[in-house]
């Protein structure tokens, strides 16, 4: 064998078992985005996200890296070569920035819910009662956008979550757009306010999922998949800890977790 041709298998080699090895770097989101992930005082990565990309990292061996980065700023990253990898992602989003380039996704992570949080005594009013939608910088509200472009729906702009909440408890919407779980937690949790919005499943809401992404590596995407699919128990134990998917397959989507029970309690006991 040629010395050079020998020096790329030792290297590779070496690269494989460690010795050599960069970490992996991770771009995720610099927000509050709890119980999904959030970024601590000490600017430390946080939550449902970090353990399962940890546990992943342990099994394959691998060193990550997370660096929390404005959300405008990730996809730039990504597709630059500044990041190797992307969370969360979806081929849904910023699609024309992406418009040309060949990403690799991984299989869904884990579902979400986008929708419109109401007043209780607003709930099941229809699109028509929603004249004024609260959204966060940033988000766009896709199922509302054709009703916006319209004229028909006013968007009010809110700097964080806090302040959408805010606003529309202060009725100067009438509803917030958000992922549903993560504002459920923020009023149960956070503003401990639970039940003072509330999901209304009859309003245009979006699901979806949560996915990895890459341009550079689609060898480790693939083997995240295998991860996800050979520790399904793990990944699933992980989500229950944290209730990224609290309920998002039944009519209890959205509700304060004693309203839940009270609910199920009901119905054991056979009554409407």
């Amino acid at each position: 064998m040629k010395p050079q041709a020998f020096g790329w298998l030792l290297a590779g080699f070496l690269s494989v078992n460690g010795a050599l090895a960069q970490p992996y770097v991770i771009g995720v989101e610099q927000q509050e985005f709890r119980p999904h992930y959030w970024v601590g005082d000490q600017g430390e990565y946080q939550g449902f996200a970090r353990d399962l990309l940890d546990l992943f990292a342990r099994d394959a061996g691998l060193e990550l890296q997370y660096r929390p980065l404005p959300v405008e700023s990730l996809t730039p990253q990504l597709l630059e070569g500044g990041i190797d990898f992307k969370y969360p992602d979806s081929p849904d989003w910023a699609r024309d920035a992406k418009r040309g380039r060949e990403l690799i996704y991984s299989q869904p992570v884990v579902a979400y819910v986008d929708g419109v949080l109401v007043e209780p005594g607003r709930q099941g009013q229809g699109v028509e009662a929603v004249r004024r939608l609260a959204v966060v910088n940033g988000w766009t509200p896709w199922t509302y956008q054709g009703l916006i472009d319209a004229g028909q729906v006013q968007r009010v702009r809110s700097a964080d979550l806090g302040r959408m909440i805010r606003q529309t408890m202060k009725r100067e919407a009438d509803g917030a757009y958000y992922n549903v779980v993560v504002a459920t937690y923020y009023l149960d949790n956070i503003r401990v306010r639970p039940g003072a919005l509330v999901f209304d499943p009859k309003l245009p809401h979006t699901k979806g999922a949560f996915t990895l992404s890459s341009v550079r590596h689609p060898e480790l995407i693939a083997r995240f998949d295998r991860f996800l699919a050979e520790h399904r128990e793990a990944v699933e134990a992980l989500k229950a800890r944290y209730q990224v998917e609290a309920n998002l397959d039944s009519e209890y989507l959205g509700m304060e977790q004693w309203k839940i029970d009270f609910l199920k309690r009901q119905k054991e006991k056979g009554q409407p």
